[in-house]
């Protein structure tokens, strides 16, 4: 037997072997997670996609760019649905979705179906992220989707040794330095080292095949993100691997690429039919270290003007629903706003006009001030996104969020409106997605 192993985008991957098929995060969109642009870009059949039989889906973890309900709404409701998540929301979400077939994963217990035995591992965020072990026709495969390894798991996977393949996510995104440019540390021009942890880990694994994996995306084409938030380049992963594994092959898989891979080698295999390439597929990261991020109000006019009733939503948030967030959360113990401090929150419109909201801040306590001259803390965002991320579910990484002024020392995820808008929001995106589809068969009924 051989083991075909398929790229879908980004993580996800479609494995067949003795005529059985299971998908791993499965992402049937582009864009994703709302401003995620498949790179190299592609299309999807969708009619061929609702005609797939899968015999199971597995999801290493809740991020939306690995489940996602349109994507999933595509599929047969009775394939199972295997998730690892320590929530039971996003287990009752995908019920509410229709699968009545769903199961949770957990580490180190294997799920066997035909001839894959999938064994979650643990991943160095466990309360977050898995990583999956794939044992079929004789073979190990370690998808370590985006998580970063877990040193104990190094251990217990070590053994295993030579894989057959690893699929390694070989990008290190830099979201913080984006959400605050004025922190970011740019000393070079040169091409960032990559993690000094890598060669060790991918030394223990001796894999046969290397395949770089996760973050095949970019976003929107006009955004400074595309330079500043991919540090990695393909080329730059692979000259790497030539000098930490000599004897290994590092094995670029596009989007509907597939091979079959067997003890003997591997070979080239028809590729996915209904993920349709666009444009040139071997695309590579362009960095650029010394780029000066444009003004947030450049940035808010790429956005559609709001509708009275949401830009009304949103206005009221920063008036009066932030400051009743902020006030029921527990501020934690080493925050910079533990201290009296002067917060600034500045809202652009589609025309990049800004309206400002000045808060006193001292501890657990918010409220509205004008009589601050002087913030100590600033943040941007535009109002479209300030909307979505209350409305959609919008993550932290597509909202165009600007802080300046926090200190060195300060975190930067402890800012205010990052905390109100993300603080016990879990699953917050599917269930946006859940109610649009929701809506969409009630209409069509």
């Amino acid at each position: 037997m051989t083991l075909k192993i398929s790229r879908i985008l980004h993580a996800g991957y479609v494995f067949e072997c003795a005529g059985r098929r299971i998908v791993f995060d499965p992402v049937f969109e582009n864009p994703f997670s709302r401003n995620c642009h498949a790179f190299p870009s592609v299309r999807f059949d969708l009619p061929q996609i609702r005609q797939l039989q899968v015999d199971a889906v597995f999801i290493s973890h809740f991020h939306d760019d690995h489940c996602s309900f349109e994507s999933l709404d595509l599929l047969d409701r009775a394939t199972p649905i295997y998730l690892y998540c320590l929530f039971d929301e996003l287990f009752d979400l995908i019920r509410e979705l229709g699968f009545s077939n769903v199961h949770a994963l957990k580490v180190d217990e294997p799920v066997h179906l035909g001839p894959f035995e999938v064994i979650p591992r643990r991943a160095l965020d466990a309360d977050v992220d898995s990583m999956f072990h794939v044992r079929a026709a004789g073979l190990n495969v370690l998808n370590v989707v985006d998580a970063w390894m877990d040193p104990q798991t190094l251990e217990q996977l070590a053994p295993y040794a030579p894989w057959d393949m690893v699929l390694w996510p070989f990008q290190t995104m830099r979201e913080v330095d984006v959400i605050a440019p004025s922190r970011a540390s740019h000393a070079s021009s040169a091409a960032p080292a990559l993690p000094e942890e890598w060669p060790q880990q991918l030394q223990a694994l001796a894999p046969r095949y290397v395949v770089p994996s996760s973050c095949q995306f970019v976003q929107e084409p006009w955004s400074w993100y595309n330079h500043a938030m991919f540090p990695v380049t393909y080329r730059q992963f692979a000259a790497a691997l030539a000098e930490w594994l000599p004897h290994a092959q590092v094995v670029r898989m596009n989007p509907s690429v597939s091979f079959e891979l067997s003890a003997q080698g591997l070979a080239a295999a028809a590729p996915l039919p209904w993920v349709i390439p666009v444009g040139e597929q071997d695309v590579d990261f362009d960095y650029r270290p010394e780029l000066v991020p444009p003004p947030t109000a450049q940035i808010a006019r790429h956005f559609a003007a709001l509708t009275p009733e949401q830009t009304a939503l949103a206005l009221d948030f920063c008036r009066a629903g932030l400051l009743h967030k902020y006030r029921e959360m527990e501020l934690p113990e080493d925050s910079y706003f533990a201290a009296a401090c002067g917060w600034q929150l500045s809202v652009y419109d589609h025309e990049g006009r800004a309206q400002q909201f000045r808060y006193r801040i001292h501890g657990d306590e918010i409220a509205l001030d004008d009589s601050i001259a002087t913030p100590q803390w600033q943040t941007e965002i535009p109002l479209a996104k300030l909307y979505a991320g209350l409305a959609l579910g919008e993550s932290l990484t597509s909202m165009y969020v600007r802080i300046d002024g926090a200190p060195p020392e300060a975190d930067v995820v402890d800012d205010p409106l990052i905390r109100c808008l993300f603080n016990d929001a879990f699953a917050a995106y599917q269930a946006a997605q859940l109610r649009r589809i929701q809506a969409r068969m009630a209409a069509a009924d």
